[in-house]
């Protein structure tokens, strides 16, 4: 089923920015959480102990079925938070198609990442679109 989310990204606060998060709207997690040193990453850079420990994916339902959802980003993998990629619209779609569809539509060229499959079972993509907006567009996880 297609849904619409929030994702944020943090500098390495968000176990404690949801912990708070849940805490004032009375709600919980949605799913387990992921750490980085979860997932394996064919290819990718060691991680460090304290890195492993970073969240790589974890959401939280915070009112009326709107789920906010979230990511360290990792200083040692060259990421950086900043105001611009900080807040990003979250589509899932139910078919590859879909994301490629939509993919086509906001893609501006810039700061995109095209869709493929990934290690957490998901079809993802990333991009912004040319009024500056970051989109993020995906089957759900181990579709």
């Amino acid at each position: 089923m297609a849904r619409v989310c929030t994702y944020l990204n943090f500098q390495g606060t968000t176990e404690e920015a949801f912990t708070h998060y849940r805490d004032l709207f009375g709600t919980s997690f949605v799913g387990p959480f992921v750490r980085f040193g979860d997932m394996p990453m064919p290819g990718g850079p060691e991680l460090s102990a304290d890195d492993a420990q970073r969240i790589m994916h974890m959401e939280l339902e915070i009112t009326n079925g709107h789920v906010l959802m979230a990511t360290d980003m990792l200083s040692s993998m060259g990421m950086e938070c900043r105001i611009g990629n900080n807040t990003t619209i979250m589509i899932e779609v139910d078919t590859k198609e879909e994301v490629d569809r939509l993919f086509a539509g906001l893609a501006a060229g810039t700061e995109e990442q095209a869709p493929a499959d990934q290690p957490w079972g998901s079809y993802w993509s990333v991009c912004l679109d040319r009024f500056g907006i970051r989109w993020m567009i995906a089957t759900p996880m181990g579709q």
